[in-house]
């Protein structure tokens, strides 16, 4: 009876250990997989605040909360098990797929690039409807950002996927709700406080001391520019991680010869600075990964602009 009592509390202890093994595993592989992610979630960061402009400041924490929840939805209930079902039964489809996203990113940073220096006005930008009540328009904003965070939630979670595509699939289920989780209380958390930064800023400008006026005059001057620093930060890591999968991609599907190019050029750079080697010779790689995010999105900006003068003649022609 003992004999056996002290058999089932060493079963207990392995299986403890192996969870506890398990749950590490699982901690690693997620803060690993959020790194990588940084890019999207700067921009989803950087654009989300734009969904609130215009609309009765009141409303603008509950608007956040409803795009967060939302977002949560997208990653747990939709994206989570499709990427399950892909890593288990299709992991070859992993690197195509990120490939994919990594032509998106570079798409999208290249094209904010080029309305950066090239500014026109857009043919397609949303026009409000003056007939809808507010409810409606906080409706239709939601939506929408809904929407664009389901694309950027996809790369997360794509990002995320290629990197536990090893462990088991409990073990992949975990990370990727993790990742999901935490993402998203990280970018809407944040969001949160710019938002409401102005308004906080505003408050003190008008009331306390001659120094809690001035730090509330400095937020309220200080917001706007925050938010252009985090558009210019969030095109760089989009053309940066753009850049970085496309040159993994390729490097895990045999050519390995740009992400050798790019390991030489950085480390030319570090002998020849000699300053901070490792910081430096990261900036350097990322330098040339944006580099190739750049050539990569405007590629993509021309192709898709040939397709749709070909579809619109096409149709002009019928």
């Amino acid at each position: 009876m003992a004999t056996g009592l002290i058999a089932l509390l060493d079963d207990v202890a392995a299986i403890a250990k192996a969870a506890a093994a398990s749950l590490d595993d699982v901690a690693g592989q997620t803060a690993k997989a959020s790194v990588k992610a940084a890019g999207v979630v700067i921009d989803d960061t950087a654009v989300t605040p734009t969904y609130v402009v215009g609309l009765a400041p009141a409303r603008e924490l509950p608007i956040i909360g409803k795009i967060a929840l939302g977002s949560l939805k997208n990653k747990l209930i939709f994206l989570l098990p499709i990427c399950l079902v892909l890593g288990y039964f299709a992991p070859w489809l992993i690197t195509p797929l990120l490939m994919i996203g990594g032509i998106y990113l570079c798409f999208e940073g290249a094209e904010k690039l080029h309305e950066a220096f090239f500014p026109h006005a857009s043919k397609h930008g949303p026009v409000q409807d003056t007939t809808l009540d507010a409810a409606d328009l906080e409706s239709r904003k939601v939506s929408g950002a809904i929407r664009t965070d389901f694309i950027l939630s996809a790369e997360i979670m794509a990002l995320t996927l290629a990197g536990v595509s090893t462990l088991s699939i409990y073990s992949q289920a975990g990370v990727l709700a993790a990742v999901g989780i935490l993402i998203t209380a990280a970018v809407y958390g944040i969001v949160a406080l710019i938002v409401k930064a102005d308004d906080v800023g505003l408050h003190l400008s008008k009331a306390g001391g001659a120094l809690t006026r001035t730090v509330g005059a400095g937020l309220v001057k200080g917001v706007p520019a925050l938010l252009k620093a985090l558009a210019i930060v969030g095109t760089a890591a989009m053309l940066w991680v753009g850049g970085s999968i496309i040159v993994h991609s390729l490097a895990g599907l045999g050519l390995h010869q740009p992400e050798h190019l790019i390991e030489t050029f950085a480390s030319s750079v570090e002998q020849t600075l000699v300053v901070f080697p490792q910081i430096t010779n990261w900036l350097a790689t990322s330098f040339a990964q944006a580099i190739i995010g750049i050539l990569i999105g405007s590629i993509a900006i021309m192709f898709l602009s040939t397709w749709k003068q070909l579809i619109s003649g096409h149709t002009a022609a019928s």
